[in-house]
């Protein structure tokens, strides 16, 4: 099962009742968080999360709004007792980000590792994540990402009891480790069936609709996209800043066949965005105009 939270909504600066564009997950005891702008910290709180699982912060891009929290962040991190390393993901140039910002946080009980993105794809095995990180269209350098929890096949029984494998075996093969008694090797393909169906998430922020985007959030559970204008007469203005509309988010989101697809980073005069997803959804009838806070479990398709 992965948690999956939308810390905030709004793009450019923070409102009352509206926080900067994050997101945060949990699988499995460890919690992944994508951007950290002024207030998400607060969002962390009132949604009742830990701070001290976070085991992975990525960045889309190093505009103000999606990482000026950092500073706080590390420190709240600090202060709940955490000492094993933290992981920073983010386009080139996130050691100079980071380095700048810590002037104001320079002390902690922890390791940071940066991992500077530079090629337009990028994938990472993280704590049980596998992450692929995909360049978009900003005014700047920003990638969007998807989160994916890959399944293993189901051990068989029968078959590693036919071939004799004792049970004190099993849990090895079962986890990818090759195993040899009395000089016969036995490898996990031998007793695993074919990888079951997992989970993916898709986050992206700051970008004109580019077929990256498609391309990553293909079949997604969860397709979380930018939303930065809802009203009509705003198609010139998303080109020039470089955003999206909701019918551009919906295109996307049909043409990926994704399963549900949440907006995300409105425009702070964009103050109702419900009152404009009708439009959207004629598009992409799965479509929600996501508020702060907004949760859901995806669970594996045999859970209950």
């Amino acid at each position: 099962m992965l948690d999956v939270c939308l810390l905030g909504t709004s793009g450019m600066l923070p409102l009352p009742g509206r926080w900067l564009t994050s997101l945060m997950t949990r699988y499995n005891g460890s919690s992944l968080m994508i951007d950290c702008g002024e207030g998400t910290q607060i969002a962390v709180k009132q949604k009742g999360w830990s701070f001290n699982p976070i085991d992975v912060i990525c960045f889309t891009h190093y505009h103000a709004d999606h990482i000026s929290g950092l500073p706080g962040l590390l420190l709240t991190i600090g202060n709940s007792d955490r000492k094993k390393p933290l992981t920073l993901v983010g386009p080139k140039g996130l050691g100079k980000v980071v380095s700048s910002l810590r002037v104001i946080a320079p002390e902690l009980p922890f390791e940071l590792n940066l991992i500077e993105l530079t090629g337009p794809q990028e994938h990472l095995s993280i704590c049980g994540y596998e992450i692929d990180a995909f360049r978009v269209n900003h005014a700047v350098t920003c990638y969007g990402y998807t989160i994916s929890i890959p399944r293993i096949g189901k051990f068989d029984v029968e078959k590693a009891r036919t071939l004799g494998i004792p049970c004190s075996m099993w849990n090895k093969l079962q986890h990818g480790t090759t195993v040899t008694i009395d000089d016969t090797e036995y490898t996990p393909d031998m007793v695993m069936g074919e990888a079951r169906k997992g989970l993916k998430v898709t986050y992206c922020t700051d970008t004109r609709p580019v077929q990256s985007i498609v391309d990553n959030a293909k079949d997604s559970d969860l397709f979380i996209c930018e939303g930065m204008y809802g009203e009509d007469g705003k198609e010139a203005k998303a080109r020039e800043y470089k955003h999206m509309t909701f019918t551009e988010a919906a295109q996307l989101a049909k043409k990926a066949s994704v399963k549900e697809m949440w907006l995300t980073h409105y425009s702070p005069s964009l103050v109702r965005p419900q009152d404009y997803v009708d439009k959207a959804r004629k598009i992409f009838p799965a479509t929600i105009a996501a508020t702060d806070g907004r949760t859901v479990e995806l669970k594996f398709d045999d859970e209950d």
